[in-house]
């Protein structure tokens, strides 16, 4: 049976769990501000996780209609590997910690979560509208 979401839940589902790591060790690193020799440490996954999911579209040109020029990729037979196989890669730091820079990383990554679960959240409300209204 075919799923409402296609995928798109669990991808979401991952990414907040992404999000929620990396704000947890923004806090460890503002924790250890004051540790000497502690080096500040980083969870990175965007750009891998945009690989993985074939949503960097270098030199990826769509051919939507004949008339357009060939082009090697093949949108309806294209997939992406998914977020399945995807693997955060956590880097430690070579300096030590920058309280500065650790809270413009931890407002970046609270607004995208919440940017996130505004998304999701709309979803479901969406589905919900779709099944009360639908019996209409």
């Amino acid at each position: 049976m075919r799923s409402l979401f296609d995928g798109h839940i669990e991808l979401q589902e991952k990414v907040l769990d992404l999000r929620l790591q990396r704000q947890n060790l923004v806090m460890s690193n503002v924790a250890n501000v004051n540790t000497p020799q502690y080096k500040a440490k980083r969870l990175e996954f965007e750009q891998d996780l945009q690989t993985a999911l074939a949503l960097d579209m270098k030199g990826k040109v769509t051919r939507t209609n004949d008339a357009h020029m060939p082009a090697t990729f093949d949108e309806s037979s294209f997939k992406g590997t998914g977020g399945k196989e995807f693997k955060p890669r956590y880097v430690h730091g070579e300096d030590s910690v920058d309280l500065d820079k650790e809270m413009t990383v931890m407002a970046k990554n609270a607004m995208l979560y919440n940017a996130l679960t505004e998304v999701i959240s709309k979803n479901f409300t969406g589905m919900q509208k779709i099944i009360s209204e639908g019996g209409k």
